[in-house]
């Protein structure tokens, strides 16, 4: 077996460290990925997971529900085992103080340092990276900016999470746990591997651009020159009162390539603006969209991935807690998690998606072929 997945639901983290010991048994790891929840003490789990594993790279983040083949859990620690036969090699940095300072050249430079090969020529075929932030930090897009900046590489990931407390957010590498940081991976696989990048969304048929911006706090002050809350409820005709009731169902997006690049909507604050879990730049021109079915959407694109690559493998699922919100709203979650049982799939409910850059109510799929 080359990749394996492992999930558990013990309540105490030595509890949960015997039961991955257990299920483990003597698989040979090259890497261990481990998504988390928040109710697990973050600097005790990381390190003793790191001793479970030790001499593979195990790295993961905290979580608002965490997801494996087959299943959709909470409170839970799931991983994701993968031998030398699927990952050749990788590669760990921790960038701090994400929210004040941008040390991505410097991780960079040790990623240079260890591959030997300078970040803007290293082939985007041969090597992926994957990108675990603080979901608290506010940072991720200027954090892909930056990665986009300095390399061809495609860095996918997510935003962690801590169920849905909103307090304190961690990433973890190697035996440690950081707040106010990012964990970046750069990962030389063994086998192909490709991205599924899937929402469930279609125009609605109303355009808004953002004529004033507080890029800084996230917030559009303005759509059409109207205050934002106002020209979006007018583009749904319904109530002002009624904005947040819509915001899941009904977020923008970023049109590329006739593809959606999801911003939500948070919260409407007193002055009428409107506060999004994503940045938007103000003259950006967004559609309104509206939601469409979860559980088809996904389960059709990932069958066309499997029917464009052969198999796959493995996935490390990087699902939006949107989405989670809506599927158990619709009583759908058993039926989505089932997409996954026949795959081996690790993954969690994320405060927001990394690819290309920051996205909300999105899945992307680190997929092995």
């Amino acid at each position: 077996m080359e990749i394996k997945t492992i999930c558990s639901t013990k309540k105490t983290i030595g509890d949960v460290i015997i039961d991955i010991k257990e299920q483990s048994g003597d698989f040979d790891a090259k890497m261990a990925i481990f998504f988390a929840s928040s109710k697990f003490g973050a600097e005790s789990l990381s390190n003793q997971l790191s001793q479970v594993f030790e001499g593979a790279s195990v790295f993961g983040c905290s979580t608002a529900g965490e997801i494996v083949s087959g299943k959709m859990l909470k409170g839970s620690v799931v991983l994701m085992l993968f031998a030398p036969e699927v990952i050749a090699d990788v590669k760990l940095g921790v960038v701090e103080n994400i929210r004040t300072e941008n040390m991505v050249p410097e991780v960079f430079k040790n990623f240079e340092d260890y591959y030997k090969t300078p970040m803007s020529e290293m082939d985007f075929k041969k090597y992926v990276g994957i990108i675990l932030i603080d979901g608290l930090s506010g940072a991720e897009e200027r954090l892909m900016d930056k990665i986009g900046n300095l390399t061809d590489i495609t860095f996918v990931g997510a935003s962690a999470g801590d169920d849905k407390i909103f307090k304190e957010t961690y990433v973890y590498a190697d035996g440690k746990s950081y707040t106010n940081a990012a964990l970046l991976a750069l990962i030389k696989p063994a086998a192909d591997f490709d991205i599924i990048k899937t929402q469930s969304f279609r125009r609605f048929g109303k355009k808004l651009t953002a004529t004033k911006v507080d890029e800084a706090n996230r917030r559009v002050v303005e759509f059409n020159n109207q205050p934002a809350a106002k020209a979006y409820t007018e583009a749904l005709g319904i109530p002002l009162e009624d904005a947040e009731n819509h915001f899941m169902t009904y977020p923008v997006g970023l049109m590329s390539g006739g593809e959606p690049y999801v911003r939500s909507p948070q919260q409407v604050q007193e002055d009428g603006s409107i506060v999004f879990y994503c940045n938007i730049i103000e003259g950006m021109e967004l559609e309104i969209l509206e939601s469409t079915d979860i559980v088809e959407d996904t389960r059709r694109d990932v069958e066309t991935k499997i029917n464009e690559i052969g198999s796959i493998s493995g996935i490390i699922n990087f699902h939006c807690i949107l989405r989670t919100l809506e599927l158990e709203e619709k009583g759908q979650v058993d039926d989505y998690a089932k997409i996954f049982s026949d795959i081996p799939t690790v993954g969690f409910s994320t405060y927001g998606e990394e690819y290309i850059g920051h996205v909300n109510q999105t899945s992307t799929m680190l997929v092995f072929k």
